[in-house]
This record gives structure tokens, C-alpha cells and sequence, in this order.
């Protein structure tokens, strides 16, 4: 199909705002300037020469736009341009805005998209772990979590109930935050908590203890504590805490366990032995971390 180019895309007729709105019309997927949203994967994004992502959906976008990350470009239905007005209106001039039919949007993900609106963001450089604990009050450690769903989850508890400035920091075997699910499901707080990769593993989780900080580890084996009584003694002991979870099936691997200073436990119903880590990250975090 043949695509048409625009500096003004009219307002839909409910607007009663007459200036015009900023895009370029793109009527075809098959056009080269979408290249990034139509032929290239989560991991083809990452290993882009300059290391992409993409964020889909209003409130990611807007995320994205006032997160200072670099934008490379925005794809948009033309209803979504109208509600995205303001924050379209914050990225710069060179920033290209391809506004498309909502048929070229469903083809991008394979059904109908309903969000209408997707973004390719650059990561920029990654962040070192050890200047992240050095300046982090509280810290979640993910070792090995490879769902996106439940990494999306806890960056999204950790931003309501780890105090600022905190740190996420994940073992070598996490799966990336800034996929476009896990980002999707953390509702851009991905975007919002810093984190870092933490290596060797588990090595590297002396310097966590080096910093001051307790590592408390998630888990309903032997030897821990009711989640109260841990609360108590890391107030104790440390003004900072690292929480340490690890996957749903296997659990902390014991090197993990074993460089943690105490292990804690959720207390249950009996007949329930364990809940999903992004619950159980949630519940933690808001009992070891202390709000001010």
C-alpha cells in the first residue's frame, strides 16, 4: 500500500483543540520506516547496535517520554494521537511519530491491539551494581527469574513499597526488564527503579554486605523466620536491606542461602506451601522496608 506523509494529522472531531497534531501517516507495515516494529523481536531489539526496547501502551509511552531515555520513535492509531497530545508533545522535533490505521497497529502484535500506541525507547548504558548499592538505602535481589510476568510484577511493588533511592539487582540468569511484557506488566515502573545486573553470582552478593546492608532470603525451608520477627531484627541490626527471592519451582539455589544473613518466611494456612514470588516479593518488601 502506498503511504502518505503528514506534519499535521487533524484532531478527531470530538477535540475542540484546532491545532493540528505532529506525525507522519504511514499507511503500509511493509514501509521501511517501521522496520523496528515489524520485523524485530524483544532480543533483536536488545542487541540492535544501539540497544532498543519497546513500550506499548499509554501510560508505558508517557513513562517512557519523561523517563530520559532516548525515544527513536512512537507508532500510534490516530484516536491514540489525540489522547497522547501532551506527551507527544514533550519529545523532540526529530523524534518521528508514525501514525497508522488501526489494521497496520493489529498486524505489529499479531492481534488487535487495543493500547494503540507502541515505542521504541534506547537503554543507554547499563548501570554498574556497585554504584547502585552504594547509593541504595534498600535493595530486591532476583536470582534467576526468568518469567516476565513475575519480574514486571515485583519492579512494580518496588517502586510503591521500596523507599528512594533503591535498587533491583538480578542474577545473570534473570530474563530483561525492559521486555516489552515485563515492562508492560511492571506499568512502566521498569522504567522508574533502577537496576542493575549483580555478577559473579553469588559472589557478588558480599558487596551488598560489605555496604551494610542484611540479606534477608525469601524462603519456607528450615532455619527461618516469621516475617514479624525478621522485621524486627534488621531494624536492629541495619538501616538497610537487601531482599533476596528466587524462582517459584526451585527456589533460592543454597550458594544463595547460604550468603544470606537470616531466611525468612511468610506464615501460611496449612495445606498452602508456597505463593507466587511476585505476591510474595510484594508482601515482603512491605513488611522489611520501612516507609518515610
Amino acid at each position: 500500500m502506498e503511504s502518505r506523509d503528514s506534519t499535521n494529522v487533524p484532531r478527531g472531531e470530538a477535540s475542540t483543540d484546532a491545532t493540528p497534531l505532529r506525525g507522519v501517516r504511514v499507511d503500509s507495515l511493509g514501509d521501511p520506516r517501521l522496520a523496528a516494529y515489524a520485523n524485530l523481536r524483544d532480543a533483536q531489539l536488545r542487541h540492535a547496535e544501539r540497544g532498543l526496547f519497546m513500550a506499548e501502551g499509554e501510560l508505558v509511552v508517557r513513562l517512557l517520554i519523561d523517563s530520559g531515555l532516548a525515544v527513536d520513535s512512537v507508532l500510534i492509531t490516530p484516536t491514540r494521537l489525540d489522547a497522547m497530545h501532551d506527551g507527544i508533545a514533550r519529545l523532540p522535533e526529530s523524534t518521528p511519530v508514525y501514525v497508522v490505521p488501526q489494521t497496520v497497529m493489529d498486524g505489529v502484535v499479531g492481534m488487535h491491539m487495543h493500547r494503540g500506541v507502541l515505542a521504541v525507547g534506547r537503554r543507554g548504558a547499563p548501570r554498574e551494581a556497585s554504584a547502585l548499592i552504594a547509593a541504595s538505602r534498600h535493595a530486591v535481589v532476583l536470582e534467576n527469574l526468568s518469567n516476565h510476568d513475575n519480574v514486571g510484577s515485583l519492579f512494580r511493588s518496588a517502586a510503591a513499597l521500596m523507599p528512594r533511592p533503591g535498587a533491583m539487582l538480578l542474577s545473570p540468569g534473570c530474563c530483561d526488564p525492559l521486555y516489552r511484557k515485563s515492562l508492560r506488566v511492571s506499568m512502566g515502573h521498569a522504567l522508574r527503579v533502577p537496576f542493575a545486573t549483580i555478577e559473579p553470582w553469588p559472589d557478588a552478593l558480599n558487596v551488598l554486605r560489605g555496604a551494610g546492608f542484611v540479606i534477608a532470603a525469601l524462603t519456607p525451608g528450615a532455619g527461618s523466620v516469621s516475617l514479624d520477627e525478621a522485621a524486627a531484627r534488621v531494624r536492629v541490626e541495619s538501616s538497610r536491606v537487601a531482599l533476596l527471592l528466587g524462582t517459584e519451582g526451585r527456589g533460592l539455589s543454597e550458594p544463595a542461602l547460604a550468603a544470606a544473613d537470616l531466611r525468612v518466611r511468610i506464615d501460611m494456612n496449612p495445606g498452602v506451601d508456597s505463593l507466587n514470588v511476585g505476591v510474595a516479593g510484594a508482601i515482603a518488601m512491605q513488611r522489611l522496608f520501612a516507609i518515610a
